[in-house]
């Protein structure tokens, strides 16, 4: 048993299909294999609050300022944490939102596509 750093997306098609997986299983598992976390600034309690519960219905996570939920600050920063497929998720769901979260969404969409080059 040992961990394997996975970082690319190539890194983890190859993975799996070291283990005999079929080609159509690689293309649907390797976004599963890809953990990011993100960091947010200065977003809005509104947006925060629709980001948390978007993460959460999707099996991922999102990390807020306590005081978001009874409106005790404005603003707050916000690490978002999940795989790829996550955000993929995450990311159709925010172009149907309102307070800056459609321009969030195209803001994520090239930071999450930029991380899979490297």
């Amino acid at each position: 048993m040992r961990l394997m750093a996975i970082n690319t997306l190539e890194q983890a098609k190859e993975a799996i299909r070291q283990v005999g997986c079929d080609e159509a299983g690689v293309g649907l598992m390797a976004p599963k294999a890809l953990f990011r976390v993100v960091k947010l600034e200065m977003v809005s309690f509104k947006a925060a609050n629709i980001l948390k519960q978007e993460m959460l219905s999707i099996g991922g996570e999102a990390a807020l300022h306590r005081g978001v939920i009874n409106h005790t600050v404005e603003t707050t920063d916000v690490i978002l944490m999940g795989t790829v497929a996550h955000y993929r998720r995450l990311i159709r769901k925010l172009r149907a939102q309102p307070f800056g979260l459609r321009n969030m969404a195209e803001e994520l969409h090239q930071l999450i596509l930029s991380s899979l080059k490297e």
